[in-house]
């Protein structure tokens, strides 16, 4: 709970706050504004079908430092689009929000699991976990190859500086909204030919 003031000192400091009131607004957004990113996954380990099973997952074994920092700048309220990589059908498949911050991965202290690290401690667990939640799966995978043809045919698009491209190795990276738009419509655009194509088949 935020800190109360007294009727005295809100009259005493009602000019400051209003002239300061449009850079308290835009740092405010930023604080709570959605961030957007992209989760791989591999469909052989675990599937936009088992998130959509599941409905949350904890989203952990990342054991490389700069997607671990991407995970914990995540708040409540992110959303991220789920890629299925390694796959026949590499591309993105659905979308989640992120419905708890970072803790501790609780795999990095268990002697037991894969992903298992013994530098880390309860103390000290240099590795962290975020929860998911599914959004949707959807119809077509926007793959990859069909990425890589928009960032090639619009190369001063949103979608051609997509950290995707350019953090191969990386199992979470970030995005721009107009990035999260760009694909967004892409599926929108891929999912409406192919309910046309359909409908053309039937009345032949």
């Amino acid at each position: 709970m935020p800190p109360q003031t007294s009727s005295s000192s809100i009259k005493k400091t009602t000019k400051r706050r209003v002239s300061t009131s449009s850079a308290d607004s835009d740092e405010t957004n930023n604080i709570n504004a959605v961030q957007y990113f992209l989760l791989k996954s591999e469909p052989s380990e675990y599937s936009i079908s088992d998130m959509e099973r599941d409905t949350r997952e904890e989203w952990g074994g990342i054991r490389n430092f700069q997607a671990r920092n991407y995970l914990r700048s995540m708040k409540v309220g992110d959303r991220a689009f789920f890629y299925h990589s390694k796959s026949s059908t590499t591309g993105i498949v659905g979308t989640v929000k992120i419905v708890r911050t970072a803790q501790p991965d609780a795999s990095a202290l268990d002697p037991k699991s894969e992903y298992y690290d013994a530098k880390s401690s309860i103390e000290n667990c240099r590795w962290d976990s975020v929860l998911i939640e599914h959004e949707q799966t959807f119809p077509l995978a926007l793959t990859l190859k069909e990425l890589k043809e928009e960032a090639a045919n619009n190369p001063d698009g949103s979608i051609s500086n997509m950290a995707l491209f350019k953090q191969t190795r990386l199992s979470v990276v970030p995005l721009t909204f107009e990035q999260w738009e760009a694909v967004l419509k892409m599926v929108q655009n891929k999912n409406e030919s192919n309910e046309g194509n359909k409908r053309r088949k039937n009345t032949e």
